[in-house]
């Protein structure tokens, strides 16, 4: 996927023209990070944090999102594209990442729609169970915001949680 792709899926959870604090969890070669940051207002702030060594026009923070500390403070959205689908307790992870907010917890989440795990989504999280995700944490603004087709095949959705 290139940034333009990425932008499209994302682009309706930004709102407003106050800088932001954004994280990006799991942010690979960093396409998301670049959308993100093409679209946040001037002056925001991104930290994207992968297990792998990336040079990233954001920061950036090598660590494994899932059980390191990352010491993340005041963060207005953490984003989690194709990067839940790694998570086998998701429940878990979202409880420790909401103490990385300012205040509200906002999570703009990129995920494959489908049920189905193979060696490279090996814990699915389409929609439905997404919505279900995070009802169950007691989250009620849960808006799907775009799909695109995978090459991969199926369909890519973004979504916008918010406590």
């Amino acid at each position: 996927m290139k940034p333009p792709e990425a932008i499209t899926l994302i682009q309706k959870a930004i709102t407003g023209n106050q800088p932001q604090r954004w994280a990006d969890l799991g942010s690979g070669n960093g396409t998301f990070s670049i959308a993100l940051n093409s679209i946040l207002p001037t002056g925001s702030h991104i930290t994207a944090i992968d297990k792998q060594a990336q040079k990233l026009p954001v920061d950036f923070l090598q660590a494994d999102f899932e059980k390191d500390d990352l010491n993340l403070t005041g963060l207005d959205g953490i984003l989690l594209a194709n990067s839940l689908h790694y998570i086998r307790d998701t429940t878990k992870l979202i409880k420790k990442l909401e103490a990385y907010f300012t205040s509200v917890p906002t999570f703009l989440i990129v995920e494959y729609d489908t049920t189905r795990s193979n060696a490279w989504v090996p814990y699915p999280i389409n929609y439905q169970n997404l919505q279900q995700l995070f009802a169950s944490l007691g989250y009620s603004a849960i808006t799907k915001l775009a799909e695109a087709p995978s090459r991969f095949g199926g369909s890519l959705y973004s979504a916008l949680i918010r406590l």
